[in-house]
């Protein structure tokens, strides 16, 4: 095995590999890079997406749309921003496309459906009481639910403020709004979750719109099935 080779095994590549050394390792196909970096973005890409779109099974139909255009032209990734930077901008626009795309249909749709929220599945810590797991999975699901019913592009920014951690400046500059804009529809989502939580939210919102455990394992399985299959890796 060359020392180039020798890089990229499962054992050379972890949770601390620095992540401009894992673009590197997947540009030259390897298979364990990809899924480290998949594992990395599966949150900040599902709660983007789930930002836009109505549903979990359409957020996660954009996710694995996203990683197969991003990994299939990683050469034309130039390293100006941040990789997770990049990716993310093509979630964000596969949200949006897929969003006028449903618009379209709809101008040809007689009938009307109602979508109901989600609530995800969950992996617990096994160590959890049951009574705190019942807890949890219970204000998850009033979040989640509450969160869902915002309009998207109050439900956009307030997930990557409040879940993604990321500041005004950088949702400003992701969406492409003015910072008072980002500011105004904060506050707007805050109000109606207010209004509609009333006092049972403090904190917690770290838990909703998760995407670990088994489902993230799936989505890199996917995404390295049809990379393989068009023998990009």
């Amino acid at each position: 095995m060359t020392l180039r080779h020798h890089r990229y095994t499962k054992e050379a590549i972890g949770s601390v590999t620095p992540e401009a050394e894992l673009v590197l390792a997947a540009r030259h196909g390897s298979e364990h890079a990809i899924r480290e970096l998949i594992r990395r973005l599966n949150p900040r890409l599902f709660r983007v997406a789930r930002g836009i779109v109505s549903s979990d099974a359409e957020a996660e139909e954009i996710v694995q749309e996203t990683y197969l255009a991003a990994f299939s032209k990683i050469e034309s990734f130039r390293g100006q921003s941040r990789f997770s930077t990049w990716v993310t901008r093509i979630a964000l626009n596969a949200a949006r496309t897929h969003c006028r795309r449903d618009r379209s249909a709809e101008e040809y749709d007689t009938v009307s459906e109602t979508n109901t929220p989600q609530v995800l599945e969950l992996f617990p810590n096994q160590s959890e009481l049951p009574e705190a797991a019942l807890g949890r999975a219970q204000l998850r699901g009033l979040l989640e639910n509450s969160v869902a019913c915002l309009p998207s592009e109050l439900r956009l920014p307030f997930l990557l403020r409040e879940v993604e951690g990321m500041t005004i400046s950088e949702i400003s500059d992701e969406l492409e709004l003015n910072k008072v804009t980002v500011k105004t529809r904060l506050f707007r989502a805050r109000r109606r979750l207010r209004s509609a939580l009333e006092n049972s939210v403090s904190g917690g919102f770290d838990a909703i719109f998760p995407f670990d455990g088994q489902r993230c394992a799936r989505m890199a399985d996917r995404v390295i099935l049809s990379l393989r299959e068009n023998k990009f890796i």
